[in-house]
């Protein structure tokens, strides 16, 4: 399938920079995403170097729940960041 860019640029709180990095990392569409999760792409992100914020993590996991990433709640962000510092030792 050649539009997988298309179907992560529709997802909320995802622009062309994100999909670009999500892309170099082998994230090429939704299903992609979903099956990792966000805090596994955002790993993978982190382990290319590439320097994300927290905030990238927060808007894998709204992309995936449909909902700003704002919106997400203080105990999800904090789960999220914690599931994150456990798999690879960043943030």
């Amino acid at each position: 399938m050649t539009s997988n860019n298309g179907d992560l640029l529709g997802l909320k709180n995802l622009g062309m920079a994100s999909v670009n990095i999500l892309n170099a990392v082998g994230v090429n569409s939704y299903e992609d995403l979903s099956e990792i999760g966000a805090v596994e792409a955002f790993c993978r992100i982190k382990a290319r170097g590439i320097h994300v914020s927290k905030v990238m993590l927060y808007a894998l996991q709204g992309a995936l729940m449909d909902v700003h990433w704002n919106d997400l709640t203080p105990d999800l962000k904090a789960q999220l960041v914690a599931e994150a510092e456990q798999s690879s030792k960043i943030a």
